[in-house]
């Protein structure tokens, strides 16, 4: 994804690819909603903005981020869909909670992805407040949503570059 120096965000189109023909889920946290469904939406616009159609664009969503792995485990077993997003956002609190939910995403979200061969795209914000996460839900950091999009579309682009 993006670092202090790169914002995909701002990728020139020609540098993602067509994404004619892909079927993608996204699976989005309710918690912290403003911020998710501004991701979301970032996400569904630039899938749509580079060739995948609305019909290919399945929308579920989960309680919290903690359910996101479950929730794109569900997708992954749907024959139809060739990779996941994953949308959540976790803002540090007053104790360690973050920290093991956080954990917990990641190191689930990596195992559906590796257990079905699909990639499921990591879109979730780990802010140390709300304002952190405005910036990064279409703020001054970009959309973090589109990110995750424009990523989607290149791993499956190389899988099915490698796989031809």
């Amino acid at each position: 994804m993006s670092s202090a120096n790169k914002n995909l965000s701002e990728l020139e189109g020609s540098n993602i690819p067509n994404g004619a023909g892909m079927r993608i889920g996204i699976i989005v946290s309710e918690w912290n909603y403003e911020i998710t469904n501004a991701l979301k939406e970032g996400a569904i616009n630039t899938l749509l903005e580079n060739g995948v159609i609305e019909k290919d664009i399945k929308v579920n969503y989960v309680p919290g981020s903690f359910e996101l792995p479950l929730g794109a485990q569900y997708l992954c077993e749907e024959k139809t869909i060739d990779a996941v997003i994953a949308i959540g956002c976790v803002i540090q609190g007053e104790t360690r909670h973050f920290d093991f939910i956080c954990d917990a995403v990641a190191n689930g979200i990596t195992n559906v992805s590796l257990k079905y061969n699909k990639p499921i795209i990591f879109g979730v914000l780990t802010p140390n407040n709300l304002q952190q996460a405005q910036d990064r839900a279409g703020g001054k950091h970009g959309n973090k949503g589109v990110e995750a999009a424009i990523t989607v579309l290149k791993m499956l682009t190389l899988n099915k570059s490698i796989n031809q």
